[in-house]
């Protein structure tokens, strides 16, 4: 089964169904298990396979982000690394400040599709 088969399958039937999950269960962590589980159930590869492939999956966008590279997922939404400057923050406990350096951080911007999913099911079930 070639990759980009396997990322649509991902993208449009087991994105779906973690968005219809969180829906259902509200507060559920979903975990690389349940990520696997849901590959099996839904392309049929063995349970081993189905493991192997999130981590393949999990270990490219890892890596794409360290690299600084942005990881568009079609009707999902993007990881984006940014670059935050040094800047003066201040000790909650001793109210001084300290110098908080320069780094980079991981933003997640969903989707107008996700939004829209997301909340369009606390409408209805309000």
């Amino acid at each position: 089964m070639g990759i980009k088969l396997i990322s649509s399958i991902i993208q449009r039937d087991i994105f779906a169904e973690w968005a219809r999950r969180g829906q259902e269960m509200t507060g559920k962590t979903v975990t690389r298990a349940d990520l696997c589980e849901a590959v099996y159930q839904k392309v049929g590869l063995s349970r081993t396979e189905s493991a192997a492939l999130v981590e393949l999956v999990l270990k490219e966008i890892t890596d794409c982000l360290e690299r600084g590279e942005t990881v568009k997922l079609s009707s999902f939404g993007s990881f984006v690394v940014r670059k935050k400057g040094q800047r003066i923050g201040r000790n909650p406990k001793t109210g001084k400040e300290v110098p908080i350096s320069p780094r980079r951080v991981m933003v997640f911007k969903p989707s107008a599709i996700l939004k829209h999913r997301i909340n369009g099911a606390e409408h209805t079930s309000s």
